[in-house]
């Protein structure tokens, strides 16, 4: 069977100890039975390692960060559809997400590129500090939350929180603060890199389970896998794995997808109690870093994102393969200057 040629632009080449999630996207895409593809890096800084991976990325652009707004960047992507003709696009940081998002329909209509990701309303009402309407929506189980807009806010947190607590910014970054004087720190260092508001959550004690899932827009489950972190780093990222068995999380998970009607890729993070209780910590609104475990489970999702986004309808994944764990690791990669120098200089490489 022939295979069929796609230019794919992917985001998220950053690999390193909070990893994005692009190189294992774009690994399952090299994986595809079905298309041929041309990897076009889209990148924010130039050390982000896929840049350098030439076996994976055949060209990186530099696009302006998402703070710049949605203009800077269609003007960037107009360019660089200029030069590679692209068919699609999937971002992978939860930060670009509306702009990718607000751009989608234009994309298509003015260039032909096609994405396939959540409406800005299922975008929206996932917010970490959307999340307790979210949970009584939809029917799960939140940790109880607020948003706090100033350190003068903290001493009176012991009124409505017990310790430890979580701190989490609006995007990325969570510590567990065990006094009044840590959650300060943690204010000022998470806020700092990505502003306000800053969430105050419950801490619920269990076991970390999270799911890569893939929605068609419809309310179907196209593709499901649960894991349990095996190894966490210091930022809490899971640096290991395994695939696991539990009904009662599928069955969540489909629940959620069927009543959000979500589109696209996503990442449960939900806490496993000892009474078997499952409360929902996050929604990350693409594939997460570990996605390329639902490939070696038997499921390609980005394979699977991208048939959606060409227009095909798809049978969901009746199985996965249990027990089969991943396991991060780091290796030196070798640049010579002259192409660091290109990305910084010229944007490209």
């Amino acid at each position: 069977m022939k295979k069929k040629k796609l230019v794919i632009a992917v985001t998220g080449l950053n690999a390193i100890d909070s990893p994005g999630p692009g190189v294992p996207v774009i690994r399952a895409l090299r994986e595809s039975k079905l298309f041929d593809v041309r990897i076009i890096g889209l990148s924010y800084e130039t050390l982000e390692p896929g840049i350098y991976m030439h076996d994976l990325v055949d060209k990186t652009y530099q696009i302006p960060f998402p703070s710049t707004g949605k203009a800077s960047l269609m003007t960037r992507l107009k360019y660089i559809h200029s030069i590679e003709k692209i068919d699609l696009i999937i971002p992978n940081f939860d930060a670009e997400l509306f702009n990718f998002i607000k751009l989608s329909d234009t994309l298509k209509k003015e260039m032909g590129i096609r994405t396939f990701l959540p409406t800005l309303d299922q975008f929206e009402e996932r917010h970490k500090s959307n999340l307790p309407e979210f949970g009584k929506k939809h029917k799960i189980k939140v940790p109880y939350s607020k948003m706090i807009f100033s350190t003068a806010e903290i001493p009176n947190l012991r009124q409505e929180f017990t310790y430890p607590l979580v701190v989490k910014g609006k995007f990325y970054d969570a510590s567990i603060a065990y006094t009044p004087e840590q959650v300060v720190t943690y204010f000022n260092k998470i806020s700092a890199k990505w502003g306000l508001p800053i969430i105050i959550q419950q801490f619920v004690y269990g076991q970390e389970v999270n799911v890569t899932a893939l929605g068609d827009g419809k309310g179907n489950t196209i593709g499901a896998v649960p894991m349990r972190k095996q190894y966490i780093t210091d930022k809490g990222k899971a640096w290991s794995g395994i695939a696991i068995a539990d009904a009662q999380l599928m069955n969540i998970t489909r629940k959620l997808i069927k009543s959000t009607k979500w589109r696209g890729g996503m990442e449960l993070e939900i806490i496993k109690t000892a009474q078997e209780e499952y409360y929902l910590l996050e929604i990350n609104p693409r594939f997460p870093a570990w996605v390329y475990l639902a490939v070696g489970c038997g499921q390609n999702h980005p394979e699977a994102l991208v048939r959606m986004a060409l227009g095909e309808k798809l049978e969901p994944w009746k199985k996965y393969d249990v027990g089969k764990l991943f396991v991060r690791y780091s290796f030196d990669l070798i640049v010579e200057l002259e192409e660091f120098e290109k990305i910084s200089t010229l944007g490209e490489l």
